[in-house]
């Protein structure tokens, strides 16, 4: 064969190569039915040992809900009640905490939540357990790493994952240099020592609310791209990648690295769901579930609920 035809018949396999990438276009699934006390921000969602669900979202001293049925919500008050004081010097007094992260181990509940204000990447990650995860039952454990002014990351936006060897590592970040990731010691939930990984970026640009869950072989690293907390102007969308290992590397569905700015969409603004985002996956009885925030026509932000599926490929689509 000649040398021109060979580089003609490459040219063609490159050209169907990148057809095929550019015409993946999972289908919108709209929000599921959800009732109640639905307006949330930045939502965390686990499953409760005795059935029905606990949230935690961003809110005064931490704002929960809980739902027998996952459809229909109720307030339940908030993880601090009398105020969480060692939070203030990061949030300059205010009492909103943001972004938490639930899961239950080991017969208690682990919530990882930032303190900060906006824009600016002073910031710190805390840690509170709870037997029963009620309001005014969540006890202090401490701090789990912060970000100062001159640091080139921001610990906002906590995500707990344990590996398959029972290694325990958080991952965090917004903006700034990316997406980061840190060891705990199991024992404590706090961190184990100084070693920082980057694990996504996208060179300064908008990125945060990583969420990493295990499926068959595979971590998967969902993240949020571009803007939230715009009302219906927001640009939020799901993203993910993977990789074998926890700690990376993670690349999208077409090969590129999540550190250069890869990422698969799964998720967008359609119609009046507006900036879903700050995603958060666990497994339930019925299917894997995925968990965000959006945007209706008028601004407000609304729990939004979704079977995650699995295509034959392994990776995840919203349905």
């Amino acid at each position: 064969m000649s040398a021109w035809k060979k580089r003609a018949l490459a040219l063609v396999a490159a050209t169907a190569a990148v057809t095929a990438m550019a015409s993946y276009t999972p289908a919108h699934a709209a929000p599921g039915r959800v009732t109640g006390d639905i307006g949330v921000h930045d939502p965390s969602m686990v499953k409760q040992p005795a059935g029905g669900y606990l949230v935690a979202h961003t809110g005064d001293n931490i704002a929960l809900k809980t739902s027998a049925d996952r459809t229909a919500f109720r307030n339940a008050g908030s993880a601090f009640p009398g105020g969480a004081p060692w939070t203030t010097a990061y949030t300059n007094g205010s009492r909103n905490l943001w972004a938490p992260d639930l899961s239950y181990r080991n017969g208690q509940y682990y919530m990882y939540y930032s303190a900060s204000t906006f824009g600016v990447n002073k910031s710190a990650i805390f840690l509170a357990t709870s037997t029963s995860g009620a309001s005014g039952t969540w006890t202090h454990r401490g701090l789990v790493v912060e970000s100062r002014s001159g640091d080139d990351f921001n610990a906002i936006d906590p995500d707990l994952v344990v590996d398959d060897q029972g290694r325990w590592w958080l991952s965090f970040g917004s903006f700034w240099s990316g997406i980061r990731m840190i060891a705990l010691n199991p024992s404590t939930g706090l961190r184990s020592d100084s070693a920082m990984r980057s694990v996504a970026g996208r060179n300064g640009g908008p990125i945060e609310a990583p969420n990493i869950v295990k499926h068959g072989g595979y971590y998967y690293l969902f993240v949020s791209f571009d803007y939230c907390c715009r009302g219906a102007s927001s640009t939020y969308r799901v993203m993910v990648g993977r990789s074998s290992g926890v700690t990376g590397p993670y690349t999208d569905r077409g090969g590129v690295a999540m550190t250069s700015g890869g990422g698969t969409q799964i998720l967008a603004s359609e119609g009046s769901v507006h900036g879903p985002g700050h995603q958060d996956v666990f497994t339930d009885t019925d299917s894997d579930i995925l968990t965000y925030h959006y945007y209706n026509d008028n601004g407000t932000s609304l729990l939004g609920i979704n079977w995650l599926g699995w295509d034959s490929a392994g990776w995840p689509y919203v349905h």
